[in-house]
């Protein structure tokens, strides 16, 4: 098929920050894009050549906006799936395929599929619903402290929370949930691999995450993971396993704990451009967004390299302030050699939204970490 300068066309479910740097590359390649968004103020709207304005999770409204497009993906795992799958059987082509997708949206679902797999993850019991969780502690069936997750629809550390005492337990979302060992690991760590229909395969190099304790999100990413090489292929073939396992098409982003004895425990994966791969927009000579569209419009897989090493900072929303955006100090983080900083278009902040990373790219490492902790030290991003 051709793709470019004809009448194909991408739909892609979701609008926000992901499908605009998406958007970056089907530009650039002029490959017709239709977006579909809830928001009217979509980052997506500015870049796309069709918008539509419409729930993700209603069926009629994803039927009806994939009807008419040649390949289907998305930026964000919550869709309605049953309108993917109608999608399909009616000869549209959805990547990930709506199969991977249902497995991955459901946090339960996604945990179980890894002890089915053989695939090293946390220990962790099942909940229909959350206040079933106070007889299983007291009961022995669990014990204290322990990670509750929602199931379904969390996002951007949001439906995660560490359980020290039966007190953490008030005001948590009733409905389904897991509660995951609390495993002391010593980093957290994530692969992206890219699979196309073909089920050819490439790995981008093991990045290591630094967390916001409070926020529960990713503050830094590092491009390579400072971590022995041993190591690093031991993550790398197990994330391949997980992206074959689940028959993927597209990229697959895969977290994973580091233990302090160097075993490798997946946490969750997501399918789509994530953040952890970021940096590479700057720092690999195939950006994770190239790459997704040369895998699921099966195109030969990029070279997933890295001319640089790299670190993402996230620009976050800062406490205490919610209202339109002010980026303060931006002209003296661009004074900072190797800094590129990027601004999602969302006009509203509000505190740890995610408003822009910045990538900051270096021959060491450690100078680029002692970069982004300057840049992190100096932006702020806070309501006018």
């Amino acid at each position: 098929m051709d793709y470019f300068s004809t009448d194909f066309t991408l739909g892609i479910l979701g609008g926000g920050q992901l499908g605009k740097m998406l958007l970056y590359e089907t530009r650039k390649w002029d490959v017709k894009t239709k977006v579909l968004d809830a928001s009217e103020a979509a980052p997506c709207r500015i870049a796309c050549d069709e918008f539509v304005l419409g729930s993700l999770m209603d069926y009629d409204t994803v039927y009806q906006f994939g009807k008419d497009v040649d390949v289907l993906t998305i930026e964000i795992e919550n869709v309605n799936t049953d309108a993917l799958e109608a999608l399909e059987n009616e000869g549209v082509t959805v990547y990930p395929p709506t199969h991977s997708l249902r497995t991955i949206q459901n946090k339960a679902k996604q945990k179980l599929f890894y002890v089915d797999s053989d695939i090293p993850t946390a220990p962790f019991s099942r909940f229909a619903y959350a206040s079933e969780i106070e007889d299983s502690v007291n009961n022995g069936g669990i014990s204290l402290p322990f990670v509750w997750k929602a199931a379904q629809f969390g996002y951007d550390g949001q439906g995660v929370k560490v359980v020290r005492s039966l007190e953490d337990l008030k005001d948590l979302p009733q409905g389904e949930c897991i509660a995951e060992e609390l495993i002391p690991f010593k980093n957290e760590l994530a692969v992206i691999v890219a699979r196309n229909p073909k089920g050819e395969v490439v790995t981008y190099p093991v990045v290591e995450m630094e967390f916001h304790p409070e926020a529960n999100q990713v503050e830094y990413v590092l491009c390579p993971a400072r971590i022995p090489d041993a190591v690093a292929q031991k993550a790398r073939d197990i994330a391949l396993q997980v992206a074959e396992k689940l028959e993927m098409t597209g990229l697959l982003a895969v977290e994973m704990f580091l233990t302090e004895d160097d075993e490798i425990l997946v946490n969750e994966v997501a399918p789509r451009p994530h953040n952890s791969g970021h940096y590479s927009i700057e720092g690999s000579y195939t950006n994770q967004f190239e790459q997704h569209l040369r895998a699921i419009l099966d195109l030969p897989l990029g070279d997933t390299q890295s001319k640089q090493a790299a670190v993402m900072v996230n620009l976050v929303g800062a406490e205490g302030h919610t209202g339109p955006v002010h980026y303060q100090n931006m002209a003296e983080i661009l004074a900072i050699p190797g800094v590129t900083p990027h601004i999602y278009g969302k006009k509203e902040t509000r505190p740890f939204r995610k408003m822009g990373h910045v990538t900051i790219v270096d021959n060491e490492i450690e100078r680029a970490r002692e970069k982004a902790q300057q840049v992190k030290q100096r932006i702020g991003v806070i309501s006018q």
